[in-house]
C-alpha cells in the first residue's frame, strides 16, 4: 500500500464508494431553496457563449461573486438542458473526485505527524476519507445543486493545499513550477466561492505544523530566519484580500448583509459562539439535520444555548492550548477550524440562519484528520500487542462507525428529494421556521394545491402578522383560486412590506386584470416593470392588459419582451399572434404562429383556425 500505484487505488476505491452512496440524489430535482432563482428563473447562465460568459464574470446574482461556479453551470446546460440530474451528477463526481484528493493530503499530513510506516498512514488517510466522504453534513453541499460552489471549491482548495505540500518537498524548478500551480488552483478555487480566502493562513498553520518550517514560539530571530517561508505566502494572500473585498462588494451590492440594527455586534458574537460549537457537536451527532436553523427574530444573547456554546469554544481552546506539546495535532485542527469557519461564522452575517450543514464542508476537514488518525492509532497499538481479537474488535467497531454514518447520509439524502419533502422535514425539526413554511406553502402552489399553499401561509401569519412574503403569496392564492377582490386585499396589505418587490406588483396586476379594472392593472403593472424591467410575466400580462384596452402596438414590444425572456413559454406567443392579426399583420402573424408549432404543438393545432378566414 506504499507505491503510488497503490494508494491511487485506494484513492479511487475511496472515491467509488462515495459516489455509490450519494447516488440517490441523481434521482432529486431542483428546489426551490435557491435554485429557483440562480438556475429555474435564470436564463443569463444557460450556455458557454460570449454573453453568457460575460454575464458570468460580472454578476453578483444573490450576494455572490463565483465566475468559475457558473462556468460549470453553463457546461451543464450545453450537456443536459434543464434536466437536473446532469446537474447532480456532476456534484456528485465533484465530491467524488474531492474524496481522491483529501485521502492525498490526509496522507501527506498524516505521515508528517506521526511516527509510522507509510503504509499505517495510508490506512489512517483512508479512515479520514471515509469520515469526511460519508457524513451526512455533506449531505447539503452535494445534493443541493446550488451549492456547486462547495464541491467545487473544495476540489480546488484540496489541489491547492496538495501541490503545496509537494512544493515544499521540491526544490529548484520544480518547486517552482508547484508554487505555481497552487497559486493558479486558488484563484480558481476563489473564483468559485470566497469561502476559501482564509487558505493563506491555513498555509501558515501547516508551516507550522505538521511541516515544521515555522516556530511555533521563539524569539525574533527565530521569525527572521522563517521570512522566505512567509514571502512565498504573498501572491496567495494578494488573492485572499481581493477576493474578500471583492466578496463584501457583491454581498453587500444585492442587500444581503444583515444590518447592524437587526443584528448587533453582542448578538453577532453570540451566533459565533454558537456556530463554532454547532459543527463539532453535528460532526459527532450528526441527527436532526436541516436545511436551515433559523436565526430567532429576538436574539437573546444570554440564552442558555447561546452561553453554552461559549463556554464550550472557551474551554476547548484552553483546554487544547495547554496540551499543545502533548497533543499538536489537537490545536491545529482545532486552530484549522477557527480560521476556516470564520467567515461564515455570523460576525459578518447574511441570510436567515444561525448555521448551515455546507459550512462544515471545508471548516471540518481537520476532524475527519483527527479521526482517521485516531483509528490508525488504535488498530496500531492492538496490532503492536499482537492480539488478534483486539485488531478484529478495533476493525469492527471503526466499520460499524463508518456503516453508521452511511446510513445516516443515505437517510439524509432522501430529504433532498424535492422542495415538499426538503421542507415538510425542516418544519418536522423546528414548526416555528418562517421561512420553512414560506418556501412550503411555495411548492405547493407551484403544484397548484392552491388551498394547501394558502394555509401555510395563514399559519405564517399567525406566527408573524407583518410577514409580507406570507400576505403577497395568499394574495396570489387566492387570485389563482378565482377570488380576485380577496385577492387584492391581501397584496395590497403586503405592498408596505414589500417596497422593492415586484411580485406583489405583478399579482395585484394580474387581479385587477381579473375585475376587468385593465387601466389600474397597466399602471400597477409599469411599477412593476420600473422595478424588475426584465420580468417575462409582467411583460405579458402588461401586454395582455394594453391589448385589452384596444392600444395594440403598445402591446406588442412588450408581448416581445416577455418571448425574449422566456423563449419556451407559449403563451405570450399566442398573444403576440393575436395582436398581430388585430393589426393586420398576417405575416408577422404567421411567423410567429411556425415558431409557436414548435414549442407546443397541440396549441397550435388548436389555434390554426384563426388563419382560416385570412
Amino acid at each position: 500500500m506504499n507505491s503510488p500505484l497503490h494508494r491511487l487505488l485506494l484513492g479511487v476505491a475511496l472515491s467509488v464508494l462515495a459516489f455509490l452512496l450519494f447516488i440517490p440524489a441523481l434521482g432529486h430535482d431542483f428546489v426551490n431553496w435557491d435554485d429557483d432563482i440562480n438556475l429555474i428563473g435564470n436564463r443569463d447562465f444557460r450556455g458557454l457563449g460570449l454573453s453568457q460568459l460575460r454575464w458570468m464574470f460580472t454578476t453578483t446574482l444573490s450576494g455572490h461573486y463565483i465566475p468559475i461556479t457558473w462556468l460549470t453551470f453553463g457546461l451543464d446546460f450545453a450537456l443536459w438542458g434543464m434536466n437536473p440530474l446532469g446537474y447532480h451528477l456532476t456534484n456528485l463526481v465533484l465530491h467524488a473526485v474531492n474524496v481522491v484528493l483529501f485521502f492525498l493530503v490526509a496522507r501527506h499530513l498524516l505521515v508528517l505527524a506521526s511516527p509510522w510506516q507509510p503504509a499505517a498512514g495510508s490506512v489512517a488517510a483512508a479512515a479520514a476519507a471515509l469520515v469526511f466522504g460519508l457524513h451526512p453534513l455533506r449531505v447539503e453541499s452535494v445534493a443541493w445543486v446550488t451549492e456547486r460552489r462547495d464541491v467545487l471549491s473544495g476540489c480546488l482548495f484540496l489541489l491547492t493545499t496538495l501541490a503545496y505540500l509537494h512544493a515544499v518537498r521540491s526544490s529548484g524548478r520544480r518547486r517552482r513550477a508547484l508554487l505555481a500551480l497552487s497559486v493558479g488552483c486558488y484563484a480558481l478555487a476563489l473564483g468559485a466561492k470566497s469561502i476559501v480566502m482564509t487558505l493563506p493562513l491555513v498555509l501558515l498553520l501547516l508551516d507550522v505544523y505538521p511541516l515544521r518550517r515555522l516556530p511555533p514560539e521563539g524569539g525574533v530571530r527565530r521569525w527572521r530566519e522563517a521570512i522566505p517561508v512567509l514571502r512565498e505566502k504573498l501572491p496567495y494572500l494578494v488573492l485572499a484580500l481581493a477576493t474578500a473585498a471583492l466578496a463584501l462588494y457583491a454581498v453587500h451590492s444585492g442587500a444581503h448583509l444583515t444590518p447592524i440594527e437587526r443584528l448587533p455586534w453582542l448578538d453577532r458574537l453570540a451566533v459565533a459562539a454558537y456556530a463554532y460549537a454547532f459543527y463539532p457537536l453535528k460532526t459527532v451527532l450528526p441527527v436532526g439535520l436541516s436545511p436551515l436553523y433559523p436565526l430567532p427574530t429576538t436574539l437573546d444573547p444570554l440564552e442558555p444555548r447561546f452561553v453554552i456554546s461559549a463556554a464550550t469554544v472557551v474551554t476547548a481552546t484552553g483546554i487544547l492550548w495547554r496540551c499543545r506539546r502533548a497533543w499538536p495535532a489537537g490545536l491545529a485542527a482545532w486552530v484549522y477550524y477557527l480560521i476556516v469557519l470564520a467567515p461564515v461564522s455570523g460576525l459578518v452575517h447574511s441570510g436567515h440562519q444561525l448555521a448551515h450543514d455546507r459550512y462544515s464542508y471545508l471548516s471540518c476537514l481537520g476532524f475527519a484528520i483527527l479521526a482517521g488518525g485516531g483509528a490508525g492509532a488504535t488498530l496500531r497499538l492492538a496490532s503492536d500487542k499482537v492480539r488478534p481479537a483486539l485488531v478484529k474488535a478495533a476493525t469492527l467497531t471503526w466499520g460499524i462507525a463508518v456503516a453508521g454514518l452511511g446510513v445516516l447520509t443515505w437517510l439524509q439524502l432522501q430529504v433532498w428529494k424535492d422542495s415538499e419533502t426538503l421542507w415538510r422535514h425542516a418544519l418536522d425539526l423546528d414548526a416555528s421556521c418562517i421561512v420553512c413554511r414560506v418556501n412550503l406553502g411555495v411548492a405547493l402552489y407551484d403544484q397548484r394545491r392552491f388551498s394547501e399553499a394558502q394555509e401555510q401561509f395563514i399559519r405564517v401569519l399567525e406566527i408573524n402578522p407583518d410577514n409580507g412574503k406570507a400576505r403577497y403569496n395568499i394574495g396570489l392564492s387566492l387570485v389563482s383560486l378565482g377570488q380576485p377582490v380577496a385577492g387584492e386585499i391581501e397584496l395590497r396589505a403586503a405592498l408596505p412590506n414589500l417596497p422593492k418587490d415586484a411580485k406583489p406588483l405583478k399579482a395585484l396586476g394580474w387581479a385587477l386584470m381579473n375585475q376587468g379594472r385593465h387601466d389600474e392593472a397597466i399602471e400597477t403593472l409599469r411599477h412593476a416593470l420600473s422595478i424588475a424591467p426584465g420580468d417575462a410575466l409582467a411583460h405579458a400580462y402588461l401586454a395582455a392588459a394594453l391589448s385589452q384596452t384596444g392600444r395594440l402596438a403598445e402591446a406588442v414590444p412588450h408581448y416581445r419582451a416577455a418571448i425574449s425572456q422566456r423563449p419556451e413559454s407559449p403563451e405570450p406567443r399566442l398573444g403576440l399572434i393575436n395582436t398581430y392579426l388585430a393589426l393586420g399583420q398576417d405575416e408577422d402573424a404567421r411567423a410567429e404562429y411556425a415558431r409557436l408549432a414548435t414549442i407546443d404543438p397541440a396549441l397550435a393545432r388548436r389555434v390554426q383556425v384563426l388563419f382560416k378566414s385570412r
